[in-house]
């Protein structure tokens, strides 16, 4: 059995900067990897949750998100038997959705000092949408083992853009636009996202608003 990771990053902006944000984390076809991690006690040093922790952990998230301002039909769908992922909500505006994002994972480590949340991934000015990441730590790729770097380059990260008028053009040269011009794809995989996060960089313009 494989160890592929897939993940989607679905975004949904409206003409008035609403939308919908939706991410999954698919990692049914590691399994078995997983489980046998699960049933140690630590790894590499650091202390192996249990389901209940994990599942505990992703509920506190979730009820953090549920109280932020803007945010509304905040769920998630979580698979511990497939390992399946389904985070989604609703926003305000993007700028409602990326504040509370990072207010969260400062409020979860309050102590550290963490560089990438000064970097700002959502832009949306009415006529186009900025999409980027933050470059990510030179320690994660330097800690990653042989197998897990392959099994990263073997996966699917797929990012969507999705609107409610036609995309006039855009900048990142490796999307794709959809047939009706209403949704761009950018598809990569998590090993070349740790390596060069840009990526994922695109700005995207749209057509004008019909009056």
């Amino acid at each position: 059995m494989g160890s592929c990771v897939e993940i989607i990053d679905d975004l949904y902006v409206k003409s008035d900067g609403s939308g919908t944000f939706k991410y999954t984390v698919n990692l049914s076809s590691s399994v078995v990897k997983i489980n046998s991690i699960l049933a140690l006690d630590s790894l590499d040093g650091r202390k192996v949750p249990s389901i209940s922790e994990i599942q505990e952990k992703l509920n506190t998230y979730l009820t953090k998100l549920e109280k932020k301002e803007g945010l509304s039909n905040v769920k998630l769908d979580a698979n511990y038997k497939d390992f399946i992922f389904k985070f989604q909500c609703e926003f305000t505006n993007v700028q409602v959705l990326q504040k509370a994002i990072k207010e969260i994972v400062q409020e979860e480590n309050k102590n550290t000092e963490i560089k990438e949340l000064d970097h700002n991934w959502l832009a949306w000015d009415g006529t186009k949408l900025v999409r980027s990441i933050p470059t990510m730590p030179e320690k994660i790729s330097e800690r990653m083992k042989k197998e897990d770097a392959e099994a990263l380059q073997k996966g699917t990260y797929l990012s969507i853009s999705r609107f409610d008028r036609t995309i006039e053009k855009y900048d990142n040269p490796v999307a794709k636009l959809s047939g009706n011009k209403l949704a761009i794809l950018i598809k990569t995989n998590p090993y070349s996202l740790t390596q060069n996060t840009e990526l994922l960089e695109n700005t995207i313009y749209l057509s004008a608003l019909k009056k």
